[in-house]
């Protein structure tokens, strides 16, 4: 029980460097793609900076994966990864030109890829005690108070600056600095996490990497049909459904829904494995057709759909790895996950930027079908795990 409460204690203080970072990256996620509206980008170029960021910010999990897990210095890699992640994002209030602040934005994707694979393998140790998809849930829950609080503090910032957005990103300093503490307070107290975990003789076996690569096969194909925010955010812009500084709290909504998600689907994962997965999928993908589809009423349910498949993704998925991989194969694992989740959502998302200017149908059709196609090897995984 001891092993537990730190264990418990650990996830929440992880957490808490999770909400503040996300209360700052994600605030500017979610003008990004008004912003570079304003400062003259296109849709195309909005939905290629997406995913351009998405397989930086994924894609290199892969090399930090390995990293860390060759080095062991988990710690170090978080550290490096979280500087970077975070303060590129008040940078953006210096940018004046979309070519410029398409550099901070990759930086600050580049900053998550750092630090991701060592994270989760930092938290995988401590959620052997706790139940991985609760664990994990927890984690996201707090992540997602963060990525709600922050949109709310830009979207304020823009209603009383009459849409100064240089003032709305400078603002988001103040958490950066919060979350680097808390950082290293939580350094301060568990130098070695890794001991929280207690070790299980694990065999690695063909069918343990053939279900790791069906699972895989699953991830991806959600990932290239779950369209970014940012293209999100340019429709309710170019459409004038709303004011911009309603664009902010409609991912705010999301990511509620996304918290709620994820601490309820990660309990259902502890009791009934990765098929909590098909529900999910079946229930998020239709945020494609109510969002750029629908007028503001649907929109406002695409979004809480959208939220949910995000908490999925965010707690259910990284709980199936820490279930399938040894601890010493997690930082790698977490890294392959994550690099062909990045890279299918690149993939996805320029193709998306793309359709949204030839059809609209299209756009959605392809979101739709990648999704469902998903769920065909979900039910492999299954039905591979009872023989």
């Amino acid at each position: 029980m001891k092993n537990g409460n730190k264990a418990l204690r650990f996830i929440i203080l992880l957490g808490l460097v999770s909400l503040f970072s996300d209360m700052t990256y994600e605030a500017a996620r979610s003008i990004n793609g008004p912003f570079l509206e304003v400062l003259g980008a296109n849709a195309f170029t909005v939905g290629l900076v997406a995913g351009l960021g998405e397989l930086l910010g994924y894609g290199l999990r892969l090399l930090s994966g390995w990293i860390a897990d060759r080095t062991r210095k988990y710690w170090l890699i978080v550290f490096t990864g979280y500087a970077l992640n975070l303060f590129s994002v008040p940078l953006l209030a210096l940018a004046g030109y979309w070519q410029i602040a398409v550099v901070f934005i990759l930086l600050e994707r580049i900053g998550k890829a750092v630090r991701s694979p060592s994270r989760d393998a930092l938290l995988s140790f401590a959620t052997q005690q706790t139940g991985r998809g609760w664990g994990y849930g927890l984690h996201e829950a707090m992540d997602q108070i963060g990525a709600t609080l922050g949109p709310l503090l830009v979207s304020s910032a823009l209603f009383l600056r009459q849409g100064q957005y240089s003032f709305a990103y400078a603002l988001l300093v103040i958490p950066a600095v919060i979350a680097m503490s808390i950082l290293a307070f939580s350094r301060y107290l568990y130098p070695a996490p890794e001991k929280l975990e207690v070790k299980k003789l694990t065999l690695e076996t063909g069918s343990l990497r053939s279900r790791y690569w069906i699972y895989l096969a699953a991830v991806v194909l959600i990932a290239a049909g779950y369209a970014d925010f940012p293209l999100i955010a340019f429709h309710f812009k170019a459409k004038n459904m709303m004011a911009d500084s309603y664009i902010p709290l409609m991912y705010a909504l999301a990511m509620v829904t996304d918290a709620l998600s994820a601490l309820a689907f990660g309990r259902w994962f502890d009791r009934r494995g990765i098929r909590v997965l098909v529900p999910a999928v079946i229930l998020s993908l239709f945020f494609a057709p109510l969002v750029f589809l629908g007028d503001v009423r649907f929109a406002v349910a695409g979004m809480i759909l959208w939220g949910i498949g995000m908490g999925v993704q965010e707690s259910v998925m990284k709980a199936q790895i820490a279930v399938m991989i040894p601890p010493e194969r997690r930082g790698a694992a977490f890294g392959t996950f994550h690099a062909a989740y990045g890279l299918f959502w690149f993939g996805g998302s320029t193709l998306m930027g793309y359709l949204y200017n030839v059809s609209l149908a299209g756009l959605v059709s392809f979101s739709v079908i990648a999704q469902l196609l998903s769920v065909i090897f979900v039910f492999l995984l299954v039905r591979k795990d009872r023989i």
